[in-house]
C-alpha cells in the first residue's frame, strides 16, 4: 500500500489531498471537500493528463505569434511531443479564435486551437 499527497486543483479550494494505492488501484482518498477533488485524485494517480498552453508563429500577421492550447487534455507523458510538434508549425493570418494549428498533435487524437485572433497585415 502506498500514500501519496497531493494539492487538489479542481477548485480554488485547493484541498490537501492523501491518496492510498495498492498497485494500480486507488483504494481511499482523503481531505476532499468535493467530488471534483476525489475525482481529480483518482486520474492524476492513475493517469494523469494537462492541458498544453504555448505560441506559434503566424506569418503576415498584424502579431508574430498567437496564443494557441490543447482543446481538451491529453496524457502527461505527451507534453514534450507536443510541445516539439509546435516549434514546426507556422500559421497564416487571419487566425480566428478556435482556428485549428495543428491537428491530432503528436498522435494524441487532441487539435492545438488558437486561444487569440490575429489579424493579416494590410
Amino acid at each position: 500500500m502506498e500514500t501519496i499527497k497531493l494539492i487538489c486543483i479542481g477548485c480554488p479550494m485547493g484541498c490537501p489531498l492523501e491518496v492510498e494505492r495498492d498497485g494500480d488501484t486507488v483504494t481511499a482518498v482523503r481531505g476532499n471537500t468535493c467530488p471534483r477533488g476525489d475525482a481529480y485524485a483518482r486520474k492524476e494517480v492513475t493517469h494523469p493528463t494537462r492541458i498544453v498552453t504555448s505560441t506559434v508563429r503566424v506569418q503576415g500577421g498584424v502579431a508574430p505569434m498567437v496564443s494557441c492550447k490543447t482543446r481538451s487534455d491529453i496524457p502527461k507523458d505527451k507534453i514534450f511531443a507536443v510541445a516539439a510538434a509546435l516549434k514546426t508549425v507556422e500559421a497564416t493570418a487571419p487566425i480566428a479564435i478556435g482556428d485549428v494549428l495543428l491537428p491530432d498533435a503528436a498522435g494524441t487524437g487532441v487539435d492545438v486551437i488558437a486561444t487569440k485572433a490575429v489579424a493579416a497585415k494590410n
